[in-house]
Order: structure tokens, then sequence, then C-alpha cells
């Protein structure tokens, strides 16, 4: 991790050392939560372990897995979505090329399908496929998420018309649920090679399980180089406060959201890159925006308290201006379709002008800081 630090300098002129040190034992107690798995969403924290406790027999059969494709085919499709192909497109472009389907070698060209319902990029990428020998990995747990299921429905066609049912085994690798769900019956019916996304492990940080480690292994990428730097992050961000690149950047963003500070721009002057930016605000996305009570956009613009507050069910939500008008865009809907109620942790915000007639008939004076309202952890609705 020598490579990668924290710098902090353009700061100095917004954030006071002294409220770096008087935030931190919030950090601690959201990092001492999350580590001893005892707040919300409790269930699936594998991920924090992941680089170091993992399937030592599947990650055998993954390495094997990969040769095979990489002898039997010139081009794999990988079939999923979110999380279920960003991480490893992110890796590839990174540890490859951007160009990689474009550069002289001797693995598959990867493409990615089942993450869109565009029919013209799903031809296109079929007509790619057409006179090549080609497998397809097919990423999804339940195997009913409507993207990814459509395109390996076709998918599927493709192979058996090219080898034949009993060919297709050698062709299609299933990445699905250990024991339920469609994918698996299926798999399991047809004799498909299956690889585990383990229960306790979301989507967006399954890049290190077979979700990830398939694709990339193909790619011709040193995967057991790639756990043992991951292993080697796990250490280092796990230190205490002090030596915590990861800690002390979740403090500044929050002390800088409570100031007012509630965009956060993720810039990337690298190409290879690009993409691993893409994976990453999947991450925040899903990871401040979960549990359908504000959409994903929301994320960026309005951050919780800190990153672990995620876990312990506290997420911003309405805002109502002392003017009595509602912020169209801090006005965040449950999936139901009603407002929420109750306070939230949501630090006040500056700035909001209108100049529309209040109630008592005089016009909103135009500068306001928007009121604390708190996230009611008992809203429904779906993402």
């Amino acid at each position: 991790m020598s490579s990668v630090k924290l710098n902090t300098k353009y700061l100095a002129n917004y954030v006071n050392p002294d409220e770096l040190t008087g935030i931190r034992h919030q950090v601690e107690a959201s990092a001492k939560m999350l580590h001893e798995k005892n707040g919300l969403g409790s269930d699936f924290l594998g991920w924090l372990t992941l680089p170091t406790d993992y399937d030592k027999e599947e990650f055998a059969r993954i390495q094997a897995a990969a040769k095979k494709i990489q002898k039997n085919s010139e081009v794999l499709v990988v079939i999923g979505i979110g999380g279920s192909y960003l991480g490893a497109r992110a890796a590839i472009e990174f540890l490859k090329s951007p160009f990689y389907n474009n550069l002289k070698k001797d693995t598959p060209d990867i493409y990615y399908v089942g993450n869109n319902i565009n029919p013209t990029y799903l031809n296109e990428v079929i007509s790619i496929c057409e006179g090549r020998d080609f497998s397809v990995n097919v990423i999804s747990k339940s195997g009913t998420t409507t993207e990814p299921a459509l395109a390996f429905r076709v998918f599927k066609q493709l192979v058996e018309k090219k080898y034949g049912k009993d060919g297709a085994k050698d062709h299609i690798f299933a990445t699905t649920d250990k024991a339920k769900g469609t994918l698996k019956s299926l798999s399991d019916t047809e004799g498909y090679e299956t690889f585990v996304v383990p229960d306790d492990v979301g989507g967006r940080y399954s890049v290190l399980t077979a979700v990830g480690l398939l694709p990339i292994a193909v790619a011709g990428c040193d995967i057991e180089a790639l756990m043992a730097g991951a292993a080697e992050a796990q250490k280092e961000l796990t230190a205490d406060f002090d030596n915590n690149d990861c800690y002390k950047y979740a403090a500044l963003r929050n002390i800088l959201y409570r100031k007012g500070k509630n965009v956060e721009m993720l810039v990337s002057y690298e190409p290879s890159f690009v993409t691993m930016a893409e994976w990453y605000k999947q991450l925040f996305g899903e990871s401040e925006g979960q549990q359908g009570h504000f959409p994903v956009l929301r994320s960026i613009l309005h951050r919780p308290a800190l990153y672990g507050s995620v876990y312990s069910g506290r997420k911003p939500h309405s805002v109502r201006n002392r003017c009595g008008h509602q912020e169209a865009e801090a006005g965040l809907l449950s999936g139901t379709g009603r407002r929420e109620s109750g306070r939230s942790e949501l630090p006040d915000q500056p700035e909001h002008v209108c100049g529309k007639p209040q109630g008592s008939g005089r016009r909103c004076s135009g500068t306001h800081r928007r009121r604390r309202t708190e996230y009611d952890p008992r809203g429904r609705g779906r993402f």
C-alpha cells in the first residue's frame, strides 16, 4: 500500500486539526461496530476479511477453469450487472489495458453483457462471437435479475447451437448462490461448473470472490498476487486511527459535509483507472443509498454522517427549509411514494434560494440553513 496515500495538504484552509481529533471517537465507534458485526447489515460483512478468509479449494478451481477457457475460447462473454461485472472490468483495464481486447495476446477477448437491455449492444457482441470459439460466465446470485437473465437466455441458446447440449458444459460457467436460486438449479440440471457468491458478501464487494476472480484470471492476471495485495491492504486499513488513511478519509468527508461541502468529485487522470472509478461510484451508491430510502444519485449529494452509519440504520432524509418550502433536491421519497417523517443526522446545509411566498404572504428572503431531519428506520420501500 506504499504507493497509495491520502493527501490532505489542500485541506489546510478548510479543516482544523482539532476537528479531526474531535471526530476521532465517532470513527472508532463506527469501525468497532463494523468489525464486531453488531450493527444493521452485519450479515453482509464477509468482505472485511475476504482477502485472508476465502475458500482455497474453490480458488484452485477458478484457476483451472480460467486455463480451460483460455485453451478452448477466443472470447469470454461475462454476463452480469453492477458489482457482478464492474469490479472485474476495472481490474482487467487497470492491470492490463483499457484496450485489452485490441492488443495482441494469448488470452481471450472479454466482453460484458447483461448490464443493459439494449438490443443493438447485445447484437453487436453476438456478431463479435460469430465464427469464433467462445465461453460464457453468467454471474447472478438469484438468476432472476432481468438484464442478466435476458442476456443469458440468448447466449445459452447460441452456445448450445454451436457446441450442442453436452458441449455447452465446457463453455458455460455459472457464478451463483451456493444452494438456492434459479441459476443454481439450472446449473445443477445442465451440469455447468458453478462457483459461489458467498452469502455474506454483497455484489459490490464481490470482486475478490469468483465473481471477479474468474474473468480476471482469464485475462491472464495473477490472482494469487492480487489476493496477496488485498491481504496487505486488509492489514494496513484495520490499523489505529493515526495510521489509517481509510479512517481519516471517512472523518474528513464527514467534517467537510457538515460544513456544507456536499458534492464530492472523483477524478481520474489515468485512462486505465476510469472503470475503477465507475466501480468505486457504484460502491458508494449502494453503500450509502441502499434499502430504497433514496436514489443512488442522492448518495452523491447527501452523505450519511459516517461511512459506517449505513450499518447503524441512519440515513439522510427529507429536508424542509425554514421558509417552509420543501427542497426538491433533498425532499426524498421512499419507494412507496410517501414522504418519510422524523428527524435526521443530516448536518445543517446552507443556501436555499426560492423567492416564493411563505404562508404568511411574505416572500422567502433567499438564504437559509436547512433544518435537520432524521431518517425513520421504520420506513418502507424498495430501491
